[in-house]
């Protein structure tokens, strides 16, 4: 949309030429000759061209003819706006896998001033200016950019080889360069991390001043925004699995059931081992999470890049340079590289007694509903009890996934993946949430004692370990656990804390009844806090619309079935999933986690495009 100040009509070159020879001692007679030549005045002087474009219609190629890429570009909305992308990937595996976290973190595409090969290219954004062929021999225009934007984008002007150099604001440009058209490309330095400090927004705008006297200034305003980071959901299909190799025999079991899982559930790229990580630890799903920004392409597809968040786990805060789980490295050393960024954010003084909660098991995403299209970021967070201030800042400022918090505060761990999971469902709003029940479980081993079986046997052959490392049976009989008051009692207690849970749930996405999955598992208290007593099968991967790995209950075997491995299956077959038992009491339940806390998955980008959501 152009817009110009008032100034004279204006003239073109050749009809002030004209004008200049008729008053120039012409006479009537030459004036008349003329005429009856029968010569043509000139015609009047075309309208100028004055017109920035960029993908405003979000279909991957930036139009310099038509209004396809110009209606509505000066605004943006679900419809109409231009996509660019924070370039932090590194697509010629430039960046050393050595150095501190600051030194890991500080290199990536957008590092330097230069183009990085043609796959970095791909990354950036086209602006162009439609060519103006018949410009103004004076006219002279500028290209500039929001002064806001400027520390956190960089532009870049296509030069007559077609190679691209970085520019800053303002770009001057000349009559030739108005009348050929120039072409720039853009990146963003960094995602947006505050948006008290910069939203991702940013005017481009082309400024010309033309005109017989260089009189008229006229302006063409292109808006665009940087693509967020959204997290993944349950809803997308998993493309790869991941899971930390240890040289353990407990590892090795988990392992082989986990892959069996996996392959059971289809997932495309299987599972893949992580072996190089730099400390041994088996928590995959809590030191990193998987998730993608995106921009238009061609063909209504989309660009993606994938971002894998490093979690904010302070384990050296004496150490700023490199404090964090080391683990996490891994986002940078393995995950980084081609269309595959890392990323970091923690503040070094958060309070140690809550760093458990910037684990990625307190982080998942409620799947999509009514007016989030994109579902919303769910975590675990109370205002006594929550996860580093920073990194929650970031998570939020990429606004298309509003967080719905819940009370996490009463558990151990203090993830929500111990209590609350999602699955797909074909039903009007698709998914179904899989909640913990303790009143449930209690109910089950009641039911059974009054059958007769009291005296048959929960736990067989495994066994807890304590503080000192010390093993001893973990083997009871159902009336035994009834018996326990420590573990009825803080059952209860569970019970109450995750109808809360649900409670919010309810009220955040209009969630009934109707649309929990009950799962059984009884809790028991640890220094003060509650934890999974029995396997906690909430707490699983979920590898596709039909298949859920969960850990082995080790329940009560009646009629030779486990009673809550049969509770769990027949619970969910009515939505299609087949539940894939993993052995991992001795490698995660008695060392407070389960499958999910020992797994982390990549899934596809299917589902609506993010510019589609209106936030």
């Amino acid at each position: 949309m152009q817009n110009s100040s008032l100034g004279l009509r204006l003239v073109s070159v050749a009809a002030l030429a004209c004008l200049f020879a008729a008053g120039c001692g012409s006479n009537d007679s030459s004036e008349q000759v003329v005429a009856d030549a029968g010569v043509e005045a000139s015609p009047p002087p075309a309208a100028p061209i004055i017109d920035l474009r960029a993908d405003t219609n979000r279909d991957g190629v930036v139009e310099v003819q038509g209004d396809g890429d110009d209606t509505g570009e000066d605004v943006w909305d679900k419809s109409h706006g231009a996509v660019f992308l924070a370039n932090i990937d590194d697509d010629q595996l430039r960046c050393s896998k050595d150095g501190t976290d600051v030194e890991l973190a500080a290199c990536n595409d957008a590092a330097d001033e230069v183009i990085n090969g043609d796959d970095d290219l791909l990354d950036l954004a086209r602006i162009k200016t439609r060519p103006w062929p018949e410009a103004e021999i004076m006219a002279k225009g500028t290209i500039t950019w929001s002064t806001a934007a400027q520390p956190f984008v960089r532009m870049f002007r296509k030069q007559a080889d077609g190679t691209f150099k970085v520019v800053t604001s303002p770009v001057a440009l000349t009559a030739d360069d108005l009348s050929s058209g120039v072409e720039l490309a853009i990146e963003g330095r960094d995602i947006v991390r505050d948006r008290t400090v910069w939203d991702g927004y940013i005017d481009v705008t082309l400024t010309v001043t033309h005109g017989l006297f260089l009189d008229e200034v006229t302006s063409d305003v292109v808006k665009m925004r940087m693509s967020p980071v959204m997290t993944q959901h349950h809803l997308q299909p998993v493309d790869t699995a991941y899971v930390s190799l240890l040289n353990d025999p407990d590892s090795e079991i988990y392992r082989a059931d986990f892959a069996k899982a996996v392959q059971a559930a289809q997932v495309p790229n299987g599972v893949q081992e992580l072996d190089d990580l730099a400390d041994l630890d088996q928590w995959t799903q809590d030191f990193f999470e998987v998730g993608y920004m995106s921009m238009p392409a061609t063909a209504g597809s989309q660009h993606v890049v994938h971002v894998y968040y490093r979690s904010a786990n302070v384990d050296n805060p004496k150490n700023p340079d490199d404090a964090l789980r080391a683990a996490g490295k891994i986002v940078f050393t393995r995950f980084r590289g081609k269309d595959s960024a890392g990323v970091q954010e923690f503040d070094l003084s958060h309070d140690g007694n809550m760093d458990s909660l910037n684990s990625f098991g307190n982080t998942e995403t409620v799947p999509p509903y009514g007016d989030y299209p994109l579902g919303r970021l769910f975590r675990g967070s109370a205002p006594t009890f929550f996860p580093d201030p920073k990194m929650t800042k970031l998570m939020e400022a990429q606004a298309v996934q509003p967080p719905i918090y819940i009370d996490t505060s009463w558990l151990l761990v203090g993830h929500v993946d111990e209590t609350i999971s999602f699955a797909k469902a074909s039903s009007p709003r698709g998914w179904i949430v899989l909640a913990n029940d303790a009143r449930l479980a209690k109910k089950m081993l009641e039911d059974e004692v009054a059958k007769g079986h009291g005296d048959v046997k929960m736990f067989e052959g495994v066994k807890w370990l304590n503080d000192n490392w010390t093993e001893s049976p973990a083997e009871v009989t159902i009336q035994q656990a009834l018996n326990n008051t420590e573990v009825m009692s803080e059952s209860a207690k569970a019970a109450v804390e995750v109808d809360s849970q649900i409670e919010t749930i309810k009220k955040e996405t209009g969630l009934t009844d109707e649309e929990i999955v009950h799962l059984p598992f009884l809790h028991y208290p640890a220094y003060g806090f509650s934890l999974a007593w029995q396997p906690g099968t909430v707490n699983s991967t979920y590898l596709s619309d039909s298949h859920f790995a969960a850990p082995d209950p080790h329940g009560p075997i009646i009629d030779g079935k486990d009673i809550f491995k049969t509770q769990l299956e027949e619970a969910l077959k009515p939505y299609g999933i087949t539940v894939d038992w993993v052995e991992n009491w001795n490698l995660y339940h008695r060392l407070e986690g389960e499958v999910h806390c020992g797994s982390n998955v990549m899934r596809q980008t299917t589902g609506p495009k993010w510019w589609e959501s209106g936030r």
